[in-house]
């Protein structure tokens, strides 16, 4: 049996001060100086949720990925913002504070709604977005319906009244899997659709989502329940609010959110192209990550954007 692929720490791992005394955690890779890529994780996840392959397109093409704890996970502050367009401030704290004055984003999943608000918010700022099988709306005139998220839904009120003592019991359960963390992956492996399988069975994938699972849910672990309410509500924005350029990769045997919900927001979306992975499931995008960074750092602000303001 072959040892275990290790990984490299961040080249900086950190937190930020941001609203209300709360903290905001993050992990950069690359180059310190180089073009910014903020990477927001899927749900669950935490700070370095980034490829192994990102990080070294990074450090070769001098970019700056810096990945974010989400509040509830990581070092970052618990907080349940009362909409998805809220965490915007907290963004440009951090850009801020890490001297970022424009920022390319890329969401995975569950981070796909925050990195959509970040353009519909900061066009400015942001010059192009990519979604990797992104969560669409679930109430409003924009919801989707169907899906795995549609559990959620029903299940919001208990959510919302479980939210802390269920953290605290997934938190505890993380720390009891340590030891076979792994192995506990593996499983999770066996009973996907074949992209996710043959994904999270290569060395550096396997490897990658240990150590974040391990490092971000080391102290606290409510963000996905968080992550889980928000997305049940209004997001505070619509998809035609956001006015910078989104490219959308999305599997077609994606088992957790559907194609079809990727096309549905893509055509909700003022510029906005989708790329259909054949034969890949929920993951498909990160094994795709060449192409994503290659296609997202072609993308420049549109010059008659408009935004919705902040609150």
């Amino acid at each position: 049996m072959s040892a275990p692929l290790t990984l490299d720490r961040p080249a900086l791992e950190g937190s930020v001060a941001v609203r209300a005394g709360r903290r905001l955690s993050f992990a950069e890779y690359g180059v310190p100086r180089g073009r910014a890529v903020v990477w927001m994780h899927g749900t669950p996840g935490a700070r370095r949720q980034v490829p192994v392959e990102a990080r070294r397109l990074a450090l070769e093409q001098g970019l700056r990925i810096i990945g974010v704890d989400r509040p509830g996970i990581g070092s970052s502050t618990p907080y349940l913002y009362p909409d998805l367009l809220d965490w915007i401030h907290d963004l440009e704290h951090l850009l801020d504070a890490l001297g970022v004055d424009s920022t390319h984003l890329i969401g995975l999943s569950g981070g796909g709604p925050y990195v959509l608000a970040a353009g519909a918010a900061l066009p400015e700022r942001v010059h192009g977005i990519a979604v990797l099988g992104g969560v669409a709306p679930t109430v409003g005139p924009d919801a989707a319906e169907g899906g795995a998220i549609s559990l959620a839904v029903r299940l919001a009120p208990l959510l919302a009244l479980g939210r802390v003592p269920l953290g605290v019991a997934m938190n505890q359960f993380v720390r009891l899997a340590k030891p076979v963390a792994g192995s506990f992956l593996d499983l999770y492996a066996a009973v996907q659709p074949p992209g996710d399988r043959t994904l999270l069975s290569r060395p550096e994938f396997r490897a990658m989502f240990v150590d974040d699972l391990l490092n971000g849910n080391r102290f606290q672990s409510t963000a996905p329940i968080n992550d889980l309410l928000l997305f049940c509500r209004e997001w505070g924005f619509a998809p035609a609010d956001v006015r910078v350029p989104v490219r959308w990769w999305h599997g077609d045997d994606d088992h957790i959110v559907p194609l079809r919900h990727g096309r549905h927001v893509v055509d909700r979306l003022p510029d906005a192209e989708l790329t259909v992975i054949e034969g890949e499931s929920h993951l498909g995008g990160l094994g795709a990550v060449e192409e994503v960074l290659g296609t997202l750092l072609g993308l420049g602000p549109r010059r008659d954007a408009g935004a919705v303001a902040p609150a």
